[in-house]
């Protein structure tokens, strides 16, 4: 019988470089920094840490606008600070995801300069463009309700339109075009060749192109999911590729495993999380795990209470959505996109530790593996002044060579431990659940 994947018994702690501690002054967080801050992830107990992208970017969506996917961005330091920082995570036994955002670029990308400045060049069809934009889906809408008006954008120098999924500056990589995929998996090979441990699959969905462009949807969507898999396993056996796909339950099915991918966000259960503890009844929280499928053998659900994104409450029925939003975001600030609560988790429960280990507790006994976000453990507070898409980033004010680079809106709440061994934060009376009991890899 085939071992479970390492990743069975994870703890996953996501980190953004920039806003996590700042090793040299700036004010920046960098890999200097995080690499100082490794003993404390290992006393919580994280034995795995995602990464947000870090790579060159003109950083006007937190990083997912990406410039050059082989580089990392000035400010965070050099590929020897990151090699640094991965080597003393290793000694601690903690292993690096990193974001792929295999979907877009940014729009100063080399590739997309090149594509608008030349119809001819190679480039033109690594995105996807029109000279007139087709009829688009009514479904078919921006992923930022209310911040773009449309999933077309005009490109004077081009003299074309181009479809973006995202942002105007965001433009969608055209999967169907095979010299793109083989791009994205020449970058995969590069950071498997610097170590990493595997990938989070940003926007899942797109990345395998549907678009609901016809011209730009390959004829197997999947493929590239496979090709993908097929890389990590030739060049890091055992490697995860962890998957972000917001979507309804029976569709879910078909990103697990046959050679695609490991672990998918559940986001099904993350907003049921939230609606049972508002409501104070777990019978939403039972009919999430009963309408999401059954993971394959080797593959599993990452549990979250709160992510970088919204909370997305969307697929409650109204009256559900309206009693969570009472609860945990009753002012409209807090709010957004008309599907989402844009807040931290500690203020949600107004920083009542009683509470807060309560909604941990469902979190560590759920059958899957638990992710965490920098800061939940110490109860960060709310920032609204951020970017709307990604409402628990926080910069790294107050960052020191002694504490972690959290900022200054903090509640007053924190936890000594995240048990890789048990799943179980040891704070106050919380036990100890046992991860065999849960996970079924």
């Amino acid at each position: 019988m085939k071992d479970a994947p390492w990743f069975a018994s994870s703890v996953i702690y996501g980190i953004d470089v920039r806003r996590f501690a700042d090793g040299n002054g700036d004010g920046i967080g960098d890999f200097v920094g995080l690499r100082e801050r490794v003993p404390y992830l290992n006393e919580l107990g994280i034995n795995c840490v995602w990464l947000l992208p870090f790579f060159k970017s003109p950083f006007a969506d937190n990083g997912y606008d990406v410039s050059d996917y082989l580089s990392i961005d000035t400010p965070l330091g050099t590929l020897d600070d990151f090699l640094d920082f991965q080597h003393t995570a290793g000694e601690q036994g903690i292993r690096v995801i990193i974001d792929l955002v295999a979907n877009h670029t940014s729009n100063e990308h080399p590739w997309f300069q090149a594509a608008r400045r030349d119809p001819r060049s190679r480039y033109r069809n690594y995105y996807v463009w029109s000279e007139n934009p087709p009829p688009v889906d009514p479904d078919n809408k921006t992923a930022f309700p209310g911040e773009e008006d449309s999933v077309w954008s005009y490109d004077e120098l081009a003299q074309a339109y181009y479809f973006h999924k995202f942002r105007h500056f965001q433009p969608d990589l055209n999967i169907a075009n095979t010299a793109v995929r083989d791009e994205m998996l020449r970058v995969v090979d590069y950071w498997l060749s610097m170590g990493v441990d595997g990938f989070r699959v940003d926007a899942a969905p797109f990345v395998i192109g549907e678009t609901g462009i016809e011209h730009a949807d390959p004829r197997d969507p999947h493929g590239f999911l496979r090709e993908m898999r097929a890389l990590v396993d030739a060049r890091r056996p055992g490697g995860l590729l962890l998957g972000e796909a917001d979507l309804a339950p029976e569709k879910l099915r078909e990103y697990f495993g046959e050679g695609k991918l490991d672990l998918l966000f559940n986001f099904i259960l993350s907003g049921a999380f939230f609606a049972g503890l508002a409501r104070q009844s777990s019978d939403v929280i039972c009919q999430a795990l009963s309408v999401a499928p059954e993971p394959p053998p080797h593959c599993g659900w990452a549990n979250f209470l709160r992510n970088l994104d919204e909370l997305n409450v969307a697929r409650q029925s109204e009256a559900v959505r309206q009693e969570t939003y009472a609860a945990f975001a009753p002012d409209e600030d807090m709010r957004i996109y008309g599907r989402g609560i844009r807040r931290r988790l500690a203020p949600m429960f107004k920083g009542e530790q009683a509470r807060i280990e309560l909604a941990f507790s469902l979190l560590l006994s759920s059958p899957g593996v638990p992710v965490f976000v920098y800061g939940d453990e110490i109860g960060l507070g709310d920032d609204f002044s951020g970017p709307a898409a990604r409402p628990c980033a926080f910069r790294c004010s107050g960052a020191t060579r002694q504490t972690p680079g959290f900022p200054r809106q903090r509640m007053q709440t924190s936890f000594s431990r995240l048990s890789p061994k048990g799943h179980s934060l040891t704070s106050g009376s919380m036990s100890n659940v046992s991860a065999a009991t849960r996970i079924r890899f």
